[in-house]
């Protein structure tokens, strides 16, 4: 079976296990793992941070960051298309008491105008706090984009002068990296916070980070407590996130590649209305209206093949390449394109 539903569905290979058995661990509740406390103080210092903590999903990692940037009743700025709207839940709204004010924008993305003309006048009280700005990179529903690290510094300063926190969702961050070469430090100039996943591209099997200024961190502890994300040998699974940054950074090159071909060949079929310009490792299809979804489902699925076939809407495929997609099945997935 050819899976390419998300880049989460990976197994450590043969060395990251060996690394996770050999791990040394401690306690983390009392903090006391000293594998955790290493991955911790490699990604604060990959993203020019000031502290990191480890957390076991992405989603409690941009949870607890939008519990300590905000207070109850406070508003939060991000795309319509954003994870942190989308797919945790309703999580923000649960655990924070916010709301959200969604922008506009091709590809998920937006300007700081947008930010500027989305920001509440603190002086009308009828309206929700604005609070906290939250971009997401690479932009999932938006089709695996990258910002444009020039457009932080015109965001970072409508935040300053506004008094509102600055969050990045970076779940795929690491293919914004290599698809733009950017040195990551330059994070840490202009964001708060920043969450980082383990688990997609870089083949975990479990884990985030969040990293930002040492005084949201040291907040963070309590928040993580109270969503129940403390774990005691976590090192184990830390020991996984320090192999994958040693190892599986540079390949993500390999799942970008073979995203644009597979989405040129698709965007040759009579079928599509239209594939995304790929840049990262997703690819995005828009069938066209005549075309019944369930009979591309029913013939790749005969071949063994399985796509993201509903999170993108009712005529959208999401395709996700990752660490366990080899080349032969992406031969293999190709030939079957091509006969559709």
């Amino acid at each position: 079976m050819i899976d390419l539903r998300s880049d989460t569905i990976t197994k450590p290979c043969v060395k990251m296990l060996k690394v996770m058995l050999d791990a040394k661990v401690g306690d983390d509740v009392y903090g006391e793992d000293p594998t955790v406390k290493d991955l911790e103080h490699i990604i604060a210092k990959f993203f020019g941070m000031e502290k990191a903590m480890f957390f076991p999903s992405g989603t409690m990692a941009n949870q607890t960051a939008i519990k300590i940037n905000t207070n109850p009743g406070d508003q939060v700025i991000a795309h319509k298309y954003s994870h942190i709207f989308n797919y945790e839940g309703g999580g923000a709204s649960f655990n924070s008491g916010v709301s959200f004010k969604l922008l506009e924008g091709e590809k998920g993305f937006f300007n700081s105008e947008q930010i500027k003309k989305a920001i509440n006048p603190k002086s009308f009280y009828h309206s929700p706090m604005s609070k906290l700005v939250s971009l997401e990179n690479t932009t999932n529903k938006g089709g695996g984009y990258c910002w444009d690290v020039n457009d932080f510094e015109n965001i970072k300063k409508i935040c300053q002068d506004n008094n509102l926190g600055l969050h990045m969702d970076g779940a795929r961050i690491w293919n914004s990296i290599v698809a733009k070469n950017n040195n990551p430090k330059i994070y840490g100039n202009y964001f708060d916070t920043i969450s980082v996943c383990l688990s997609k591209g870089l083949g975990c099997p479990i884990g985030s980070v969040l990293a930002g200024k040492k005084t949201l961190i040291d907040k963070a502890l309590r928040v993580r407590k109270i969503f129940g994300g403390g774990m005691r040998q976590a090192g184990y699974l830390a020991a996984a996130g320090i192999y994958a940054i040693d190892n599986n950074i540079k390949r993500l090159t390999i799942d970008h590649k073979r995203s644009r071909e597979i989405a040129s060949l698709f965007s040759s079929k009579d079928i599509v209305e239209k594939v995304n310009d790929v840049e990262t490792n997703i690819i995005i299809v828009d069938l066209n209206e005549s075309v019944d979804k369930q009979v591309i489902i029913d013939y790749f699925s005969k071949n063994d093949i399985v796509f993201d076939w509903y999170s993108m809407g009712p005529k959208k495929i999401r395709i996700v390449t990752h660490l366990d997609y080899s080349e032969t099945d992406h031969k293999y997935l190709l030939k079957i394109v091509d006969k559709l």
